[in-house]
């Protein structure tokens, strides 16, 4: 009895240590800088970054982001963060952008937030408004570096690996996809007219037949009203006929 209730704590121990070994392993690896969410090609839209804070003495303390170089972005304006000051740095851009028929010759290639501070077990959203996005790629890579009150710096900036695995220190990624197509509204747009045309004709034909009914329905009572005129006109010369003959008599 003593033997199988010392293997029954030998092995709660070891099935303890092997469950908080894997809490450890995949705690820090789905904790990182990252962007949620996706973004449509050709457009605009507001993406945030999201830091959380890995470490348990000591806070997040500054935030640095690169731009993706080969994609240069017209727009790009930081969200104020209570708390936390920012620094927008632009370059002069290799190729000229054009957009809305304006001719871009430099863009923001670095952000960096400072000032504020991510404690132990919190995290922070620095949110940013980007266009245009390009129409050539399926991802924006933004690059960070994560600084700690302890002077340590976390390098996000370790690119996608080939099969899905994910790298130590995956840089941010914006997925980019497709526009979505326009057709579908369109064709409920051309079957709605075509409804409100059906409609308008039903409505016409329904006027048009209640107009010839209220037509009809106007000659038969003046029909009526003819007879019935006639029918009291000749009744009352009858009666003056009689009459007349009484008084003679």
């Amino acid at each position: 009895m003593n033997t199988n209730s010392a293997r029954l704590r030998r092995l709660s121990v070891a099935g303890s240590l092997a469950v908080g070994a894997t809490l450890l392993l995949a705690g820090p690896a789905s904790a990182h800088v990252s962007i949620p969410g996706t973004a449509e090609k050709g457009g605009y839209g507001t993406i945030a970054l999201k830091v959380p804070n890995e470490k348990d003495d000591a806070s997040t303390v500054k935030l640095e982001v690169t731009l993706d170089p080969k994609h240069p972005l017209s727009s790009v304006m930081p969200q104020p963060v209570p708390g936390w000051d920012v620094k927008v740095e632009k370059s002069k851009l290799d190729k000229p952008l054009q957009t809305h028929g304006k001719t871009i010759t430099e863009a923001v290639t670095k952000i960096t937030w400072s000032g504020g501070k991510i404690e132990p077990g919190q995290f922070q959203q620095f949110p940013l408004s980007v266009g245009q996005l390009p129409t050539d790629a399926d991802e924006l890579v933004f690059k960070a570096l994560q600084t700690y009150s302890d002077d340590e710096v976390v390098r996000w900036i370790d690119p996608s690996k080939p099969g899905g695995h994910e790298a130590e220190h995956p840089a941010p990624t914006l997925k980019l996809v497709e526009k979505t197509s326009p057709d579908h509204h369109d064709k409920n747009a051309k079957s709605d007219k075509n409804s409100d045309a059906e409609d308008d004709k039903g409505e016409a034909g329904q006027d048009k037949a209640s107009g010839s009914g209220d037509k009809d329905a106007s000659d038969t009572t003046a029909r009526v009203l003819g007879i019935v005129g006639i029918v009291v006109g000749v009744a009352g010369a009858a009666f003056g006929i009689v009459a007349g003959r009484r008084r003679n008599a």
